[in-house]
């Protein structure tokens, strides 16, 4: 059975060198495990949905809210899926600062990510059009 998981957390230390490694530990990992999804970053948050089958999803989940590089984590959206959204992607990456800000204000009170003030299908919806007008960088 497919799932998809959408969550939010903040990071620990905003580094370059963080992010590339929560990057290349995905793109590592998922493969073997089945898993797609896509990681959205800016100020700081991570946006990210996650696809697999149940046990490798709730398994992955369980090792982020561990992960001392991750704080306050959030569960925003969580569904069984017919089909994957991701399914391309071993781990995308967007980097919220370029994106244009007339996208996040579709979604948004502020031109800011701010997943813990919206739903979780609002936070889908801004990482559906965020693939949709090719602000994802990352594909393997």
């Amino acid at each position: 059975m497919l799932v998809r998981l959408l969550y939010a957390s903040r990071t620990v230390d905003p580094s370059l060198d963080t992010i590339q490694a929560i990057l290349a530990q995905s793109r590592q990992y998922n493969p073997p495990s089945g898993i797609t999804g896509i990681l959205c970053y800016g100020d700081g948050i991570f946006l990210q949905a996650i696809e697999g089958g149940r046990n490798a999803v709730s398994e992955l989940y369980g090792h982020i809210q561990k992960d001392p590089r991750h704080e306050d984590v959030v569960l925003l959206h969580y569904e069984e899926i017919s089909e994957r959204r991701f399914g391309g992607w071993t781990m995308g990456q967007v980097d919220a600062s370029r994106v244009n800000t007339n996208i996040l204000l579709k979604y948004s009170e502020r031109a800011e990510l701010d997943p813990y003030n919206v739903s979780g299908s609002v936070s889908l919806a801004l990482l559906e059009e965020l693939m949709a007008t090719a602000c994802i960088i990352g594909r393997a």
